[in-house]
């Protein structure tokens, strides 16, 4: 209830009179019954953005970080995404990754509407970078449609490391759902996660138009960052 109220009172309100998105192709996203929404990660606010223009719950799985900071700060970030709908995960360890699969197919069982970033993080530089298994094996082992999302001008407004966004032209653009019903009995195949999740990226990459890099984006920010470092002396 309080989810719905603060989207329609606040966020809805705000963001588009800041914002003013365009949204392209919302007939794809399913009224009813579970779905994935998958989509490029380019900015901070893809996650506010996108949800706001659905009138349907979206909940995302957030890193659980976002959940537990210390004093007045802290505990205003966890109220806030909580209420925009947002759960956390922890994303350390072996067992992180089936961790986040299983919260969402927990979300999926109850009929709602998942929104996952296949990168696992946010582009540094806005291309599109490989994605992660887990979104394919959430879809192969529920059964839900996964809807490819691409968020168009987010890179521009407010790229990681910028506090305040930007007032530049946004784009939403929702493709058609794809299924995966064909891997019903194979969803503990590595080879067939991989060909699922390519058709995933290949359908927000025809979206989105960004650049595509055939590796992990947390790979090549590390490297990005391990050639910054000092020289030791």
């Amino acid at each position: 209830m309080f989810y719905f109220m603060f989207k329609t009172v606040v966020l809805v309100p705000l963001l588009r009179w800041v914002f003013r998105p365009r949204v392209e192709g919302l007939e794809h996203v399913p009224r009813t019954g579970a779905g994935i929404i998958a989509g490029n990660h380019l900015s901070f606010c893809d996650s506010f953005l996108m949800p706001v223009m659905l009138r349907r719950r979206v909940t995302f799985l957030a890193k659980q970080e976002y959940f537990t900071g210390s004093g007045l700060k802290g505990r205003l970030t966890a109220a806030f995404f909580r209420a925009v709908g947002q759960i956390p995960v922890d994303r350390s360890g072996r067992k992180a990754g089936q961790a986040a699969v299983d919260e969402g197919l927990r979300v999926l069982g109850r009929g709602e509407l998942l929104g996952i970033y296949p990168e696992g993080t946010r582009s540094h530089d806005g291309r599109l970078y490989k994605g992660k298994v887990g979104v394919a094996a959430m879809a192969i082992r529920s059964g839900a449609p996964v809807i490819p999302c691409a968020m168009i001008g987010t890179f521009e407004a407010q790229p990681i490391g910028r506090r305040l966004p930007r007032l530049v032209p946004i784009t939403i653009r929702f493709g058609e759902p794809l299924d995966f019903a064909k891997y019903a009995d194979m969803a503990d195949r590595r080879e067939v996660l991989r060909a699922a999740t390519d058709e995933i990226m290949y359908a927000i990459l025809k979206l989105s138009e960004q650049e595509y890099v055939d590796r992990y984006a947390a790979e090549a920010k590390a490297e990005r960052t391990a050639h910054r470092q000092p020289l030791a002396a």
